[in-house]
C-alpha cells in the first residue's frame, strides 16, 4: 500500500476494526458476501467473474502489534480445460490469514511504518489505516494459490485430436489411418490423375490403341 493511500469504508472489501479498540485478546466474526472484483484469478486460464457472488467468513483478533485476520472466500470460478478447449467450472475456497500492523502518524496524520531492521520484510508488512483493513490485495493472492494452474474438464480428459481436432474424450475409438509420409506425395498425385494417365504411367496400352493396331495387321 501506498503511504498517502487512503481507503474508502464503502468498498465491501475494506473492513473497520474499530470496534476491537486496541485491546489484545478481542475478537470479532464477520460474514459478508460482495461482489468480485475485477481480474480475480489467472489472467486468461482461470478465475473468478467480475460481479460473481464472493462469501467471505472473516475472524478479527486484536493483538499487540495490530490485528491478526483469519479467513476464507468462497466463489464460483470459471476457465478453459487446457487439454480439450471445453469451458470449466469449480468451486473455489481460498483460505487466507495476515498480520496488519498498527501504523505510526506523524503530526499531519501521514500513516508512515516504523524502520525495521529487515528493510524486505518491511516492504512486505501489511498496516491499518485510520483503523481500516484492504482486504483485495489478500485476497488475490489466497485465489491465484488455491486455483488449479492448468484446469480440466475431468481428470482422465484426452484432449483434441492432433489431426483434425476432435475431442477424444467422446470419441475413444477415434483413429486415422497412418500414412508413410514418404509415399504421401505420390497418393496425393495419383488421386488426381485421369484412368489414361495412370495407364501410361504405368506402361499399359489403352485398348483404342490396341484396336488400332489389330486393324493395321
Amino acid at each position: 500500500m501506498a503511504s498517502n493511500a487512503r481507503l474508502d469504508h464503502r468498498n465491501p472489501l475494506v473492513i473497520d476494526t474499530h470496534e476491537l479498540g486496541r485491546r489484545p485478546g478481542a475478537m470479532q466474526r464477520l460474514t459478508r458476501e460482495v461482489d468480485a472484483p475485477s481480474n480475480l484469478g489467472i489472467e486468461g486460464v482461470v478465475g473468478v467473474p467480475e460481479g460473481t457472488p464472493l462469501e467471505l467468513e472473516l475472524r478479527l483478533e486484536s493483538v499487540m502489534d495490530g490485528v491478526l485476520v483469519t479467513g476464507t472466500a468462497r466463489a464460483s470460478a470459471k476457465g478453459e480445460c487446457v487439454r480439450c478447449l471445453e469451458p470449466v467450472g469449480l468451486e473455489l475456497e481460498a483460505d487466507f490469514q495476515e498480520m496488519f500492523s498498527y501504523p505510526d502518524a506523524d503530526d499531519r496524520g501521514r500513516v508512515i511504518a516504523e524502520p525495521g531492521d529487515d528493510a524486505e520484510d518491511d516492504e512486505d508488512r501489511q498496516y491499518l489505516e485510520d483503523g481500516l483493513i484492504d482486504l483485495e490485495p489478500l485476497l488475490r493472492d489466497a485465489v491465484v494459490l488455491a486455483l488449479p494452474m492448468q484446469p480440466v474438464c475431468q481428470d482422465d480428459c484426452q484432449g483434441l485430436c492432433s489431426q483434425c481436432g476432435a475431442r477424444l474424450t467422446d470419441d475413444p475409438d477415434h483413429h486415422h489411418d497412418a500414412v508413410d509420409i514418404r509415399w504421401a506425395a505420390l497418393q496425393g498425385l495419383a488421386d488426381t490423375m485421369s484412368d489414361g494417365e495412370k495407364d501410361e504411367m504405368s506402361g499399359d496400352v489403352p485398348r483404342s490403341a490396341r484396336a488400332d493396331e489389330k486393324q493395321e495387321k
